[in-house]
């Protein structure tokens, strides 16, 4: 079980990741923009972000650059969900600092299947924010 932030502006989709994420155990926190992504990153510290690209105001790519780039949230994996499927995005996704990139629709099998793998690879790497 994992405290997992949504990041996304349509409320219908975060909606649908809130119901799959808790049917699957996982305790789920919302932003509807990028600027209040960033602000719970920071605040809430969650295990994991799913980030929605296309928000009003910062994007999803630029919330996700700011919170891997930064001391206190740089050990929360992001994982992008777009509707955008070119790999020339997921590539710049990469560059930003995600740990994974999902296109929607999101499928429920592969969503907790990149979270899980996304998880077992911070615990495993040993990055825990009492690290320091």
């Amino acid at each position: 079980m994992a405290r997992i932030l949504i990041v996304d502006d349509s409320q219908s989709q975060r909606q649908l990741l809130e119901h799959l994420l808790d049917k699957n155990g996982h305790q789920v926190l919302t932003a509807t923009t990028g600027e209040d992504g960033i602000d719970a990153a920071s605040g809430e510290q969650p295990d994991l972000i799913l980030m929605d690209v296309v928000m009003p105001g910062i994007d999803g790519f630029k919330a996700t650059r700011e919170i891997t780039h930064n001391d206190t949230t740089s050990h929360i994996p992001v994982i992008i969900l777009s509707s955008k499927s070119d790999d020339t995005d997921q590539i710049w996704a990469e560059r930003q600092g995600a740990r994974g990139y999902l296109t929607k629709p999101v499928n429920e099998k592969a969503l907790i299947s990149a979270i899980s793998g996304v998880l077992k690879s911070k615990t495993s790497a040993g990055h825990h924010p009492s690290d320091g």
